[in-house]
Parts: structure tokens; C-alpha cells; sequence
């Protein structure tokens, strides 16, 4: 828009329209109860007083994926449109208030009524030890989400790859040739899993990895590695369990990893073999002479 003015008063006009207009937008969020704004982009000073004036609380300059999370915590709705907006688009909270933490400044949003998203708020010494409980978080939240879409869980702590394992070395003994080989060699890349465990532990690899052998031959299916105490031991009785759509997905795309590798060596294999010609009949005992009977 292009606005053309050639006398001073048609300055003050164009401040008091523009003043009218902003005030005309807060009376609007005003009328639909609402005491906090949150905006994407920035704030006019001149609104902001309006704002004030009136107890609401404005908040700008908030990222779109904070939007949308408010949104869905609140169950209010994003309006792009001050004329779209009624009272029904409005989310509940019990709290909001603005906090310092160190250096920062931070809006609270609290009491949220059902909330479909939610923010953890995590604190350290250093960079390094907020990002290690960081990933500690999301790996325990990732275990929940996947115990919820498939509501079954296993004993940790290396047994079920242990008990694969035995399985594996004893049907191998039913086998013979390559075949036997090939069970054998797969039990022991699954055996790998509770002895890194017992590595990490600061545990003997050998010593364990025949003491778990003897006590999962005779039955006792649930022992495993007790990384806590460095010892082979129930983990059902120090309470460590994993999701199975974990363990099925691990022992699944670390066969098909295998596999395909194992497809990739034959074909460059067979790209170095030489073709084997057929004889030729040319120069063959025929035409090489012997001796005639002349």
C-alpha cells in the first residue's frame, strides 16, 4: 500500500487510525475472554500497551512447532486471522507465568486440562551432561511408545539373546556340513550382545560366557548380565526389562544386514570367475598326425 501525505495533520490522522485499528483488534481478543496471546511473529509496541491495559498477557516471536505443541496441550486452536477468532478457539490453562532460569527468561505454561503434548525441562552442569540425559529421556520415552503399540515385554540384561543362543547350539548339533556351521556361527553373533554387556561391566567375557552357557543349559532362561553388581544373575529379580518389538526388530534387521552382505560377496565372486571354454576341435588328435600305415 501506498500512502500519500503532504500536510501534518494527515500525520496525526494516519497515527490515530492506525491507533484505532490495533485497538479495534485487542477489543476483539478481548471480547472472546481471553487473558494470554501467544503470536508467531512480533508484537506492535502500541498493541502491546493496549494489551497490558486491558490484563492480557502477550507472548511473541514464538516458533511455529511451539505453536502447534500449545495448541495441541491446550486444546486451542492456531488462528492466522483476528476475524476468525471466537471463543470456542481459546485453550485452558491454570498458569501461566514468566520465569527466570539463570540468564533466561521462560513462559510457563502449567495445568493444562488433558494435554496432548507436554515439554521436559532439563537442567546440567555442562553441555555435555544436559545432552547425555537428553538422550537418556527420549530412549525411555522411545521404550514406553513402543511397549504401548505392542504390549509385550521381554527379560533384559543379554538373557533372551543367551537362551537364542543355547537353542541355536543345540539344534546345530542335529545338523551337518555348512548348514551346521551357519547355526553355529549365527548363536554366536547373538551371544555377542550379553557379552558386550558384561565387557562394559568391567566382567570376564570368558568366564561369563561359560557360566551363562551353564546356567541357561540347565533351564534357568531369565539369567543374565547384572552390569550393576558385575555378575551373572536373574534379571528378573533386579527387574530389567526390554520391549519385544525391540528384540524381534534387532534379531530381524541384523539378519537381513548379514544376509544381504553375504549376497554382495557372491556376486562380486562370480563376476571374477572365468567363463570355462569347451575344447576346441580344432587341433585335436585328428589333424595333429601319428603314424601312418603307409
Amino acid at each position: 500500500a501506498k500512502i500519500n501525505i503532504n500536510n501534518p495533520e494527515q500525520i496525526k490522522m494516519f497515527l490515530d487510525e492506525e491507533n484505532r485499528m490495533l485497538k479495534a483488534m485487542v477489543d476483539k481478543i478481548k471480547e472472546t475472554g481471553a487473558n494470554v496471546v501467544v503470536c508467531q511473529k512480533g508484537i506492535d509496541d502500541i498493541a502491546q500497551h493496549y494489551l497490558a491495559k486491558a490484563g492480557i498477557l502477550a507472548v511473541r516471536r514464538a516458533k511455529e512447532s511451539d505453536m502447534t505443541k500449545l495448541a495441541r496441550a491446550t486444546g486451542g486452536r492456531v488462528v492466522t486471522s483476528l476475524e476468525d477468532l471466537t471463543p470456542a478457539d481459546l485453550g485452558k490453562a491454570e498458569l501461566v507465568e514468566e520465569r527466570k532460569v539463570e540468564e533466561d527468561k521462560w513462559v510457563f505454561i502449567e495445568g493444562c486440562k488433558n494435554p496432548k503434548s507436554v515439554t521436559i525441562f532439563i537442567r546440567g552442569g555442562t553441555q555435555r551432561v544436559v545432552e547425555e540425559v537428553e538422550r537418556a529421556v527420549h530412549d525411555a520415552l522411545s521404550v514406553v511408545k513402543d511397549v504401548i503399540l505392542k504390549p509385550y515385554i521381554v527379560v533384559g540384561a543379554g538373557s533372551p539373546e543367551a537362551e537364542i543362543a543355547q537353542k541355536l547350539l543345540d539344534w546345530a548339533q542335529t545338523l551337518s556340513g555348512r548348514e551346521q556351521l551357519a547355526a553355529q556361527k549365527f548363536a554366536e553373533a547373538v551371544e555377542v550382545i550379553p557379552l558386550t554387556i558384561a565387557e562394559n561391566a568391567g566382567m570376564d567375557p570368558i568366564d561369563t560366557l561359560v557360566e551363562l552357557r551353564a546356567r541357561h543349559s540347565k533351564g534357568e532362561k531369565t539369567t543374565g548380565i547384572n552390569a550393576m553388581k558385575g555378575k551373572v544373575d536373574d534379571a528378573e529379580k533386579f527387574r530389567v526389562f526390554e520391549p519385544m518389538a525391540v528384540k524381534e526388530q534387532i534379531l530381524a534387521a541384523a539378519t537381513e544386514a548379514a544376509t544381504m552382505i553375504l549376497r554382495i560377496d557372491d556376486v562380486i565372486a562370480a563376476s571374477k570367475m572365468k567363463e570355462t571354454k569347451p575344447p576346441s576341435e580344432k587341433g585335436g588328435a585328428g589333424e595333429t598326425g601319428g603314424t601312418g600305415g603307409e
